[in-house]
């Protein structure tokens, strides 16, 4: 049985490793057979970052990116990786890159919690190096709408692709000093009972680590509670909430309505620019 920390990992990292898979640019030769001939229970050893670069540890060469600010302390969970890995190299030594596990796993643990499940294309190859600068420059959970925009635009992604990733925060956990100033500050874009409830499992002070769900109701399902969440300002994260502000780039081109949240249960069947 998986341990908790495993099971933490599944939950609060798939955000970051579904924007990773799907914005990243990778090679042309990546297939969903690409291990059918060299290892072709590879898929489902895994079942039991494009390059896997934040998986390398600190060396005399490397500055890990575990270390990098958006990383440190949030990122977790990569046992659970190595022990895949290890699985397969006493099978197919060689064949199977960390970058697809990571792939793989994610695509599994979200279809584990009731998102819908998609062919990953495979055949990455892992970094053998690092970029603790890159990994800075992460986005982070107070940006602004308009950083968010631009940023995912950066990376071939529109308003609607924003939406959707989004929408992977239905499930996981944050910790405490991602939304302490949020539940604090009596702000007018998050409901009072809501901040107070929150408050119950981070102090004002200290706690930095206390993880909260982010979403209370239905924490380890995929579903369209996030969405809802948002529409009554209970949003955790500033950078969630900030996706329903009043007057939002994303409700001006129609793309978050609460009539479209409210009546929608799965994720919408529309084209997105996910590669």
């Amino acid at each position: 049985m998986a341990s908790l920390s495993q099971t933490n990992f599944t939950y609060t990292i798939i955000a970051f490793i579904l924007l990773l898979i799907i914005s990243t640019q990778c090679g042309a030769q990546i297939s969903p057979t690409f291990y059918d001939a060299t290892c072709p229970n590879a898929l489902n050893t895994i079942r039991a970052g494009c390059d896997a670069s934040i998986l390398l540890d600190d060396s005399s060469s490397i500055d890990s990116e575990k270390n990098a600010l958006p990383n440190f302390k949030s990122a977790r969970g990569f046992e659970a990786i190595d022990s895949v890995k290890s699985q397969l190299e006493s099978v197919y030594p060689g064949v199977v890159s960390c970058a697809d596990i990571v792939a793989v796993a994610a695509r599994d643990a979200s279809f584990a919690v009731g998102a819908p499940s998609w062919a990953v294309k495979l055949g990455r190859r892992d970094s053998t190096t690092a970029s603790r600068s890159l990994a800075e420059n992460l986005l982070s959970f107070t940006d602004g709408l308009d950083k968010l925009i631009s940023t995912f635009a950066t990376k071939g992604l529109n308003a609607r692709d924003l939406v959707a990733l989004s929408r992977a925060q239905t499930i996981g956990q944050a910790q405490c000093a991602f939304f302490r100033e949020r539940i604090y500050n009596n702000q007018s874009n998050i409901d009072a009972g809501f901040a107070s409830t929150r408050r119950r499992q981070c102090p004002g002070s200290g706690g930095d680590s206390n993880l909260s769900p982010l979403d209370l109701v239905t924490a380890n399902s995929f579903d369209n509670n996030y969405f809802k969440n948002l529409i009554q300002k209970q949003g955790l994260l500033a950078s969630d909430q900030v996706l329903f502000s009043g007057g939002s780039i994303l409700q001006e081109k129609g793309l978050f309505s609460r009539a479209n949240v409210l009546r929608n249960t799965k994720c919408p069947q529309k084209k997105y620019n996910f590669r």
